[in-house]
């Protein structure tokens, strides 16, 4: 991209896809903020994967369909979504854009989708839910080694309408990340995780910081047992993010959740395990319909999103394409996203033959020989 200089240039680009979006939020960001939305776990092998495993993967389009009218609307538990995609949890919205995860939820209030917000995000459950009252959220936890604060957040977004708990279970420890270590990542002063505002005051501790909050926070303890302990404390729906197999699939429904994300954390975790568009198949033959699965990692056009609902995925959700919407220009930018991705998948779907997402199935699908 050419540089602005006296207004001389391109600041109003047409932003006509994702990829756009990522140009100027890289131009844009400090190294730093960049690099942490950027980062993948040790050499980045899965984080990569999750977008060439799409290349892979070649539709099987029909014709001579009538595709005049087209309908991209779906269901997640129940509720009336504008298009099969919605907003990953990520962190720290702030760092992007200055209204930050308020702005993130006028955006999909706007568009009507689901935003699941972050545990870790620099405006609180209850400015969030302020900033978009008619909103459709579900929250994503952690469970902490201190049980109480797990369950004073459950209990604040239960009383604020947030409409399901997104347990994520692939952070017993957070991966290693080389750019956020060689740029001694931390928040800046004026950014604090807000949810825990005051909680953690004094509790650094000789571990130091990780990522706004004390080290070691997390409970690396957290087992299956753990799914009935939520249960007892709420009556939302409980779905689970980060799992990646058949086996863990089946115990989730035999655990009596309500939906699994099969996610691995945008590639941050664990290097070397499955691209996630790779491991839905198995996890969506072993559910066989009885609780919702969803997909994240890797979405960058309408054809993705195509590829994952025809593989059995109710909706997909994006992260690291939503913060570079809010850099690019907050609420709006994510809302142009948005709008591309439903535009996108809109045309994808009408070139393939579909009229509405309950035609689109695994008919669709051939996977190349390469």
């Amino acid at each position: 991209m050419t540089t602005t200089r006296e207004g001389t240039c391109c600041a109003e680009m047409a932003m006509v896809c994702l990829t756009d979006f990522e140009e100027y939020a890289k131009e844009h960001l400090s190294k730093a903020t960049w690099d942490y939305y950027a980062a993948g776990a040790d050499e980045c092998c899965t984080r990569d994967d999750n977008l060439l495993a799409y290349k892979r993967i070649r539709l099987r389009p029909r014709i001579l369909r009538d595709v005049s009218m087209s309908d991209t609307r779906t269901t997640v538990q129940g509720t009336e979504i504008s298009f099969p995609v919605g907003i990953a949890p990520t962190a720290f919205h702030c760092l992007a854009w200055h209204e930050g995860e308020m702005a993130t939820a006028r955006a999909t209030e706007a568009v009507n989708t689901c935003y699941i917000t972050s545990t870790y995000s620099t405006c609180s459950v209850e400015e969030i839910a302020a900033a978009a009252p008619n909103g459709y959220r579900w929250f994503q936890l952690y469970v902490y080694r201190d049980r109480k604060l797990s369950e004073s957040i459950i209990h604040r977004v239960e009383a604020l309408g947030y409409k399901a708990l997104v347990l994520t279970v692939d952070v017993p420890y957070t991966g290693k990340r080389r750019n956020d270590i060689r740029n001694q990542f931390k928040l800046p002063p004026h950014l604090k995780v807000k949810n825990f505002d005051g909680v953690f005051q004094e509790a650094a501790g000789p571990a130091g910081e990780e990522y706004g909050v004390p080290a070691n926070t997390l409970d690396p303890s957290i087992s299956w047992k753990d799914v009935y302990w939520l249960q007892s404390l709420t009556r939302l729906p409980i779905i689970i993010k980060g799992i990646l197999t058949k086996e863990d699939a089946e115990l989730a429904v035999e655990h009596g959740v309500q939906g699994i994300i099969v996610s691995n954390h945008g590639g941050r975790q664990l290097d070397g395990g499955p691209a996630t568009i790779d491991a839905l198949s198995e996890i969506v033959d072993t559910v066989q319909g009885r609780i919702e699965v969803y997909l994240d990692g890797g979405i960058r056009t309408g054809s993705d999103v195509l590829k994952a609902v025809a593989l059995g995925a109710k909706c997909v959700f994006i992260g690291r394409p939503a913060v570079w919407g809010l850099a690019y220009k907050g609420e709006e930018g994510l809302r142009e996203v948005l709008h591309i991705l439903n535009d996108e998948f809109r045309l994808s779907m009408a070139l393939s033959g579909c009229r509405n997402v309950a035609e689109i199935n695994r008919n669709l699908i051939q996977f190349s020989k390469l």
